[in-house]
């Protein structure tokens, strides 16, 4: 099996959810020194975490030979996390809202919480090329 390779602001694992603890420590990391507050950055890390098991599961399907890349970069205002798979893309208005019907699903809430946790959140859908997803969180500070 592929390795994860991580270089300057971006890392690549294969679509595996054992690399999930990694991703998490290299945004992580590259959010230290940011000022983000600690509410900002646990919004960050369960996007993040959201975002990679859906390009995992869904978009690459499990396929271990497919990869997710992840780059993160650190604006002066802004986070900007970019998350792309090689899957086949699906239609973001087509997730079903989470809210509304089956509340005791334990699937499919995943674009519905990076939308709320994110201050913005665009898909760029290919087909057959892959989805990329990218989520901005901005830099405020602590409200006292």
């Amino acid at each position: 099996m592929k390795k994860p390779v991580k270089k300057n602001n971006q890392i690549v694992v294969p679509s595996n959810l054992d690399y999930l603890a990694e991703v998490d420590k290299f945004v992580e990391k590259k959010l230290k020194k940011t000022g983000l507050t600690k509410s900002q950055l646990a919004d960050i890390a369960i996007s993040v975490t959201e975002a990679v098991t859906n390009a995992m599961l869904h978009g690459n399907k499990k396929n271990p030979h497919k990869e997710v890349t992840i780059d993160v970069e650190v604006k002066p205002t802004e986070v900007v996390i970019t998350i792309q798979d090689q899957g086949n893309g699906f239609d973001p208005e087509k997730v079903p809202n989470p809210t509304e019907g089956d509340l005791i699903k334990v699937a499919g809430r995943g674009v519905f919480i990076y939308k709320a946790l994110m201050d913005k959140v665009e898909f760029s859908i290919k087909p057959h090329d892959g989805t990329t997803v990218k989520m901005v969180k901005e830099i405020k500070p602590e409200k006292k």
